[in-house]
Formats: structure tokens, C-alpha cells, sequence
């Protein structure tokens, strides 16, 4: 199966603002794991996913009030039970927040269940995040 990219977008409003007057990093994280959880839930049933690890998200500069966050979500890495996905966020076009998270696919009783998947990486990009998502720490 080829890796597909996901894009969610969110208009950032006074509610989603820290102390700082800009975008607050657990309203980040929120969407961020969203963005996540959409690309993983789509090679599967949703039911069947639960996040087990968000592996970093690192900043590179703030967002304020009034910009449009772009999410671009992809599975880039599939175990026997786990999902590793890969997020940008960006704004106009400069990347604002990048990182991966572990999802693990699950039976309704929340026990690993094997899921099937196999992707096969298209670019050297693709193979770069594919082999950074194998070794990340658990």
C-alpha cells in the first residue's frame, strides 16, 4: 500500500490562545493527535485505533490568532499492532510543528490486534520517515 497524505486545517481563535497571546500547545497537541489518528484510522476501522505515544512536537515558531494551521498527516510506518504517523503543521507554507505518534491497533476489549498493513515507501523522503518512525523509542 502506498503512503497517502492527510490535510485538516483549523482557524485559530481567541479560545485557542495561551497567556502569550498565541496558539496554546495543548490545543496544538489536541488537533495535533487528530490529524494523526485521521491518517491511521483510514487504513482501518477507527474503533480499532488508540494513541499510545505522541514522540515529540517541536516548535519553531509561535502561531497567532487569526492564522490558518495546515495539518498534512501520513502513516509512515507500520508494525505488526502499530501505526507510526508523521505530522507537519504548517502555516502558510512554513512549517510551524513536526512529530510523530504511535497508535496501536486494538480489538474492541483495547488488547493488540494485528492489523495487516504493509507500506511500501514511493520517495527517499518517504523511506527517511519510514526508517526514523522504526526506530523510535516505545
Amino acid at each position: 500500500m502506498q503512503i497517502t497524505s492527510f490535510i485538516t486545517h483549523h482557524f485559530v481563535k481567541s479560545e485557542d490562545l495561551n497567556h502569550h497571546g498565541t496558539l496554546y500547545a495543548g490545543r496544538t497537541a489536541e488537533w495535533f493527535v487528530e490529524a494523526g489518528f485521521l491518517a491511521a484510522a483510514s487504513l482501518t476501522r477507527p474503533e480499532n485505533i488508540v494513541c499510545l505515544k505522541i514522540h515529540g512536537m517541536h516548535f519553531a515558531r509561535p502561531v497567532r490568532c487569526g492564522e490558518v494551521v495546515r495539518f498534512e498527516s501520513k502513516v509512515v510506518y507500520a508494525g505488526r499492532t502499530k501505526l507510526v504517523t508523521y505530522i507537519e503543521t504548517s502555516v502558510n507554507n512554513q512549517t510551524v510543528v513536526k512529530g510523530f505518534i504511535t497508535f496501536i491497533h486494538v480489538d474492541l476489549q483495547g488488547k493488540p490486534l494485528p492489523h495487516g498493513i504493509t507500506l511500501e515507501p514511493a520517495t527517499p523522503e518517504e523511506v527517511a520517515l519510514q526508517e526514523t518512525a522504526r526506530n523510535l523509542p516505545e
